[in-house]
């Protein structure tokens, strides 16, 4: 689904990725942990188009799609769910879903509403309130089906827990689990470790803008060395 070869990309004169290579099959969830800082977001934006891609490949359904711009790249089905959601708060939730498929899965708008309240129940609830009245957790689960709207090939998670409560992200864990049993794949990059590992098929751990480990989440949960050194976790 997605290849990713020695990408290159930064702010200015910083190089924050230094070749990273990462790949997902479709079907997946594939998690991207790390430390606050080593350029997981970074990387997130760069797959979406919103850095540009100094230098690498980026192949999606074996197009590449790396020297794109972000339009293009929503248009060919890899769509991002932002860190800190950036809903519309003066819109309702209605009109935020509507928003989603502005690029595409325009055609199939009405259906794919019906699609995310399904998924989301508390949202069909409150269609016509304003999005900013919404509670932290309901606006992720917002953030995360105007994304469903695209009908993504793929879907980026960036940070999804972040900001809600113990309780909050357990439920958005088992979200993101369920969507991909539909066959949604999915990159999950996060900080949260133990969960990601609990519900992704394949991990990468990124430092200082570069992969360092990758493997099946398994093998590093029971690895006390990679614990300490790259999970922050007690070995």
């Amino acid at each position: 689904m997605l290849e990713v070869q020695g990408l290159r990309s930064g702010y200015g004169a910083v190089e924050v990725l230094r070749g990273v290579d990462l790949d997902i099959a479709a079907g997946e969830i594939v998690a991207l942990l790390g430390s606050n800082g080593v350029g997981k977001t970074t990387f997130a934006a760069t797959l979406s188009g919103l850095l540009r891609c100094r230098d690498g490949s980026v192949r999606l359904d074996g197009r590449e799609i790396g020297g794109l711009g972000a339009r293009a790249i929503v248009e060919h089905g890899l769509i991002q769910v932002p860190e800190g959601r950036h809903i519309f708060p003066n819109l309702t939730v209605r009109e935020n879903l509507e928003l989603g498929a502005y690029r595409r899965g325009g055609t199939n708008r009405a259906g794919n509403i019906e699609k995310v309240a399904d998924t989301f129940p508390r949202l069909r609830e409150r269609f016509r309130q304003k999005a900013g009245t919404l509670s932290g957790g309901e606006q992720q689960m917002l953030a995360i089906g105007r994304g469903m709207m695209a009908e993504p090939k793929l879907l980026i998670l960036d940070e999804p827990s972040i900001g809600l409560s113990p309780l909050l992200v357990e439920e958005m864990f088992t979200l993101i689990s369920r969507l991909n049993a539909t066959g949604l794949t999915i990159l999950l990059v996060e900080q949260n470790v133990l969960q990601s590992l609990e519900i992704a098929s394949r991990a990468f751990v990124m430092e200082n803008g570069e992969i360092r480990l990758s493997g099946k989440p398994a093998d590093m949960m029971n690895d006390p060395e990679l614990q300490r050194s790259y999970l922050g976790l007690a070995g």
